[in-house]
């Protein structure tokens, strides 16, 4: 499918090396000209295809760019008109000489959700979307809201009913309409469905891996990390898993900057990280399944954890397992105090899903999975005060 702008709004511009949408499972082409959720003909994610080469992006353009994740424009859609609010490359602080944790703290909104939400709304804007919709945990939910407001755009979410107050108060700050739901996401999802806007009337659904450029978004931290410890990327990369996005994007990320040209001399193993009380992906790894099934009756505290049925498990799965990754499940007792002990230790604010991710590096260290010379990135992916 060849890159086209002539079919966008005027003045929309997509990046030249753009080329189009594919199915993650099918390889189904898609036109990429109008708003897009899952594939026509298996109904599973949608993945952006670039046309990469040494050319494309060498690493020494890079110098000088602003500070963002739109620094990396050239295996991003857009060539200009992004709704952006400051997002992406957040610190990298150093805990030891070989562990580090990447402090998605520092996005705005306070998680690493503005990523995707940047891309996608960016997009949904420029294909003509007139409202966004979605279900969310919780920090998802915040950063729609904001972003839709710097859009101009009428913002939808459900929640859980039992999401912490602080999510609630922050989506209706930004101009949000809010709607609480009893039970996990997936309900929060079903309610939308069933009584939100509709896509004929402009309405767009931007859930996770439900429409296919919040993935664009979330590898960009894969990027930053190469940037960041300059070429030598981490033997490890512990990620806390719900619906999984990050996971995915990081590791289309690591195929992209090869193709690029970029030397990597190591491919990170990616460990997804969930808790014993919503642990899909776990389950399906351990069992050597290809897809995940859903979780019966979900329940942790890390509210971010709590997705029962991620439509993108099969992809956690295959990212997990072409890096010769694993997937760990931690008790819900360890979260609170491996977040308390990070975040005293590091001065990061440590949000429930970062300490379960800290909790999972103890036990893989105890175990010998992680080896004592490995370097080890940990994501925080939110501000914990949220919590509070």
């Amino acid at each position: 499918m060849k890159n086209c702008n002539r079919r966008y709004p005027d003045g929309v511009k997509l990046t030249p090396a753009f080329q189009g949408l594919r199915c993650f499972a099918c390889e189904t082409a898609h036109a990429h000209d109008r708003l897009q959720t899952v594939c026509t003909a298996c109904g599973l994610p949608l993945r952006v295809d670039y046309t990469i080469s040494a050319s494309t992006l060498p690493r020494g353009d890079l110098r000088g760019r602003p500070a963002s994740l739109w620094r990396y424009r050239e295996v991003l859609p857009l060539a200009a008109g992004e709704v952006s609010l400051g997002e992406g490359f957040t610190p990298l602080v150093q805990l030891d000489a070989r562990t580090f944790i990447k402090d998605e703290a520092q996005n705005p909104t306070g998680s690493f959700k503005a990523r995707g939400m940047t891309v996608a709304v960016s997009m949904a804007r420029a294909l003509g979307a007139r409202a966004l919709v979605a279900p969310s945990a919780g920090n998802a939910a915040g950063a729609l809201a904001a972003y839709g407001a710097a859009a101009r755009l009428p913002v939808v979410v459900a929640m859980p009913d039992d999401t912490p107050r602080a999510f609630v108060d922050e989506c209706r700050h930004y101009g949000a309409e809010v709607n609480l739901v009893p039970g996990t996401i997936s309900d929060a999802g079903k309610w939308l469905r069933e009584h939100g806007p509709r896509a004929d009337s402009g309405a767009f659904d931007v859930s996770t891996l439900k429409e296919p450029y919040r993935v664009e978004g979330k590898k960009t931290m894969a990027y930053e990390l190469y940037e960041q410890l300059d070429g030598a990327l981490p033997d490890v990369i512990v990620y806390p898993t719900g619906g999984g996005t990050g996971l995915v994007g990081m590791w289309k990320a690591l195929g992209e900057m090869r193709a690029l040209g970029w030397p990597i001399d190591k491919v990170p193993k990616l460990v997804s990280v969930q808790a014993a009380g919503c642990q899909p992906v776990v389950k399906a790894f351990v069992d050597g399944a290809d897809k995940t099934e859903p979780y019966p009756q979900p329940a942790t505290r890390a509210w971010g954890l709590r997705v029962p049925s991620p439509i993108g498990g099969f992809l956690c799965l295959r990212a997990i397992r072409e890096t010769h990754g694993t997937a760990v499940a931690v008790d819900e007792a360890s979260i609170a105090p491996a977040a308390a002990w990070l975040a005293a230790a590091s001065g990061v604010d440590i949000c429930p899903e970062g300490g379960a991710a800290w909790a999972a590096v103890e036990e893989l260290r105890a175990s010998g999975w992680i080896t004592p010379e490995a370097r080890v990135v940990v994501f925080n992916t939110g501000t914990g005060i949220k919590y509070r």
